[in-house]
């Protein structure tokens, strides 16, 4: 009898200790519980980060669009009092009929056209002599025009930027485009003057 009330008595105050202990799942069980019974509809930040790249995408191909367009207008303003030849037309015009000297500047859009030949050709113009007549076609747009041009400086194989002088329409001296590279301006202003000294 004593045995069985014993029995109960310690029955009882375990489940009394059981009843008072409690236990609490950690954030991360929490997290995992919510996540499975509300899923997050993931289409919507699909949307948007394709909404972003593809407005990213069309403002780069707009931007080096126009900045292609600027630098081909800038570069055709770059050599001043230059006679634009746009056509096949103008220059078998100018070319082959010219009097005196005749420099012809094929330019072009590249960075050792901007950075070396076209200030070269500037600065090589403030010297004490210079060509009658100051010409240029521009290679990455007037193409037919410097096709044309590139004929009358034959045998040289074609290359842009490069520089052309002629003396009474006959071609006396050519400065390629690997005359051009790794030089400054300064450098080719030189040699145009030194040549200028001797034809012009």
């Amino acid at each position: 009898m004593e045995s069985r009330e014993h029995k109960e008595g310690f029955e009882n105050f375990l489940k009394e200790k059981a009843d008072s202990y409690k236990m609490y799942p950690s954030e991360r069980i929490w997290s995992n519980l919510t996540s499975k019974l509300h899923p997050r509809k993931k289409w919507p930040y699909t949307v948007v980060a394709v909404i972003f790249l593809g407005l990213g995408f069309g403002g780069k191909i707009y931007d080096s669009q126009y900045s292609l367009n600027e630098q081909q207008s800038n570069s055709r303003l770059s050599i001043v009092a230059a006679e634009e030849l746009k056509t096949p037309e103008q220059v078998d015009q100018v070319v082959p009929n010219s009097k005196g000297t005749l420099l012809l500047v094929l330019n072009s859009v590249c960075g050792c056209a901007a950075g070396t030949a076209r200030p070269g050709v500037k600065l090589a113009l403030q010297g004490n002599k210079r060509p009658d007549k100051l010409t240029t076609v521009f290679a990455g747009q007037d193409l037919e025009a410097t096709a044309e041009a590139r004929k009358f400086t034959l045998p040289y194989p074609p290359s842009s930027p490069s520089i052309a002088l002629f003396k009474d329409g006959k071609l006396v001296h050519f400065i390629e485009r690997h005359h051009i590279e790794g030089r400054s301006a300064e450098m080719i202003s030189e040699h145009l003057k030194q040549t200028f000294e001797e034809y012009c």
